[in-house]
């Protein structure tokens, strides 16, 4: 029986090949200059899962972005695995801070990475670790090794809050129908220290704006005369933590979950290099809430963020003028319990508050979704960390995750079903960012575990 390390080595450079090939198509579903090429991209999915082996695939249209829809039924009476990920990617800017031109895939080798990792936006989040479960089938097929029944749902428009998700799934919820999700847009802790997250923090994601006078104003007429947008705008953003980074907003945290002692220190057994992490991020000192720890602020802790901020002149040279507006982007990272509209209105209701007299403000309402946590003792997981022991080696280390996949939840209460979130990526691979990659070592290993967590998650379903 050819095993999936043995498939691999055959078809490792093909493997890559195709991956490349997907990376350099520009899937931006932010900006609708590329529409077309998100729709490229989902035609270039749905026929690689029919080349993988699905009998039934489908590009199903959504009021904004496709589905791509897969099947393999091989016995109704068999478990069934839904695999979703997603085929969209982020914005590529800044473009002068990539090293290589952001859908030109290159394959480099870097300390991380010695066996080379491929730098492409998408490379890792999603595309890389989507792909891994297409080649995972195309092994179980073409080797007769799947052991039950497997469905794919890959979206288009994750990167801007699967906007037409939650409708698709609930008319869709029969077709749908699985025993377990898997998803891979996550990552692990290293590459000798695999990981599964059991956790993820929900969004609020809001833009701002401030406008003071109906026009532009020449500084020295008008400066220290009536209120400038932007320096209120700052200091409204500033007044949003206290001297402990502490967020100020009423009742923000009535619904925040206190973790225990004994969890926090069960957490804090997660291998973590302090240095390590400064020196990867070119800092010399960390920053966050005062009374926790590092990672314990980028899990099981809400935060509250500055994605972007502008307004006025940013030009070549000084043009002195006092703007007639300024706009912020704001996002929140939520823990479990908190709901996401709630802290919304729950922002917007302060920061109007706490305007001065002289500017107006509009707070518009983006995107958000519910943080999720998984149990460690449920069949999914079992098999999980069963196959990551297979091939890694090693039993894998549960950790609660600082990002959101708002779905997470929706499947939950929808399709009634636990999600297992297999991540290969690590935290170095600089997911929306400039030069993102996802080394080859990881791909490949994505690819040789999947298929064990079929198996495994067969074996405990009979």
């Amino acid at each position: 029986m050819q095993t999936p390390n043995n498939y691999i080595k055959e078809h490792k450079e093909r493997f890559l090949n195709e991956l490349v090939e997907l990376l350099k198509i520009p899937s931006i579903s932010a900006d609708t200059a590329y529409s077309q090429d998100v729709l490229n991209t989902a035609t270039a999915v749905e026929k690689a899962l029919s080349n993988a082996g699905c009998d039934i695939v489908e590009v199903i249209d959504t009021e904004g972005y496709p589905i791509v829809y897969g099947e393999k039924i091989i016995d109704p009476n068999l478990p069934t695995v839904l695999v979703y990920g997603h085929y969209d990617v982020q914005p590529p800017d800044p473009l002068d801070l990539w090293d290589s031109p952001p859908f030109e895939p290159v394959i480099k080798k870097t300390k991380l990475h010695p066996e080379g990792a491929i730098f492409a936006r998408g490379a890792c989040d999603d595309k890389g670790q989507m792909y891994m479960h297409v080649k995972a089938l195309e092994y179980m097929v073409k080797n007769d090794q799947l052991p039950c029944n497997v469905k794919f749902m890959i979206e288009g428009e994750e990167e801007v809050g699967s906007k037409n998700l939650a409708q698709f799934v609930a008319e869709h919820k029969d077709r749908l129908a699985n025993d377990i999700i898997l998803i891979s847009d996550t990552g692990m802790i290293a590459n000798d220290i695999p990981s599964i997250t059991t956790g993820l923090r929900g969004l609020s994601y809001v833009e701002v704006e401030v406008t003071g006078p109906n026009r532009d104003l020449h500084s020295g007429l008008y400066g220290g005369a009536v209120a400038n947008p932007i320096n209120v705008l700052t200091k409204m953003i500033a007044a949003l933590h206290d001297e402990n980074n502490h967020i100020t907003i009423p009742g923000f945290y009535d619904k925040v979950e206190e973790l225990s002692q004994e969890e926090r220190q069960e957490m804090a057994k997660a291998p973590f290099n302090l240095e390590a992490y400064k020196e990867t991020l070119n800092i010399s000192a960390v920053y966050g809430e005062t009374g926790y720890t590092t990672n314990e602020r980028n899990s099981i802790r809400p935060t509250l963020d500055v994605n972007g901020i502008w307004g006025g002149y940013i030009g070549e040279g000084a043009k002195t003028v006092i703007a007639s507006k300024a706009y912020a982007k704001i996002s929140m990272r939520l823990v479990p319990n908190q709901d996401w509209e709630e802290i919304t209105q729950l922002f917007s209701s302060h920061f109007k508050s706490i305007a001065p007299e002289g500017v107006t403000v509009k707070i518009t309402p983006h995107h958000g979704g519910q943080g999720y946590v998984t149990p460690i003792d449920n069949i999914g997981y079992r098999a999980a960390a069963k196959a990551y022991e297979t091939t890694f080696g090693k039993t894998p280390v549960p950790q609660r995750g600082g990002g959101s996949i708002p779905i997470v939840s929706l499947f939950e209460k929808e399709l009634k079903s636990k999600t297992i979130l297999m991540g290969f990526g690590l935290d170095s691979d600089a997911i929306h960012s400039p030069n993102e990659h996802f080394g080859v070592w990881n791909y490949l290993k994505g690819i040789e575990t999947i298929p064990y967590f079929y198996k495994y998650f067969s074996e405990l379903k009979s």
